[in-house]
């Protein structure tokens, strides 16, 4: 058998080697929450009516907003505790909305029935 192959053991840089190194990288840096912090995110909003999983989700990006902003989550919560929940709803769309990609953005629909204002003139 012959040793010999036209193949070289050097590899050839591509057009893609740029962007392998970038995702090669992507996933290096490691992120943690304390377990009470994350308990206390995710109980909160269970409380208030939010299924499993979009507490989770939600609690994942208030926590890594607060870690960002260098807010104590404890503090954060306390603060979003006096909210009702339409305004809670609000606040969450919000942090969602600034933390996800731009191409789309959430919403969500007001189910309150709006009592048109009456324009009335009023003579002195």
């Amino acid at each position: 058998m012959s040793d010999y192959s036209n193949l070289s053991s050097e590899k050839q840089p591509d057009s893609s080697s740029e962007t392998k190194e970038f995702f090669d990288k992507y996933f290096v840096e490691s992120v943690s929450y304390p377990s009470n912090q994350v308990d206390a995110v995710v109980g909160f909003f269970e409380k208030r009516g939010f299924d499993k999983s979009a507490a989770l989700s939600v609690s994942s990006v208030l926590l890594q907003q607060s870690k960002i902003d260098n807010i104590n989550v404890f503090e954060l919560l306390d603060t979003l505790k006096g909210l009702e929940n339409r305004q809670l709803s609000i606040v969450v769309t919000q942090v969602l909305n600034v933390n996800r990609s731009k191409i789309s953005t959430l919403g969500f629909r007001n189910t309150e029935k709006v009592i048109p204002e009456e324009n009335r003139n009023v003579l002195p």
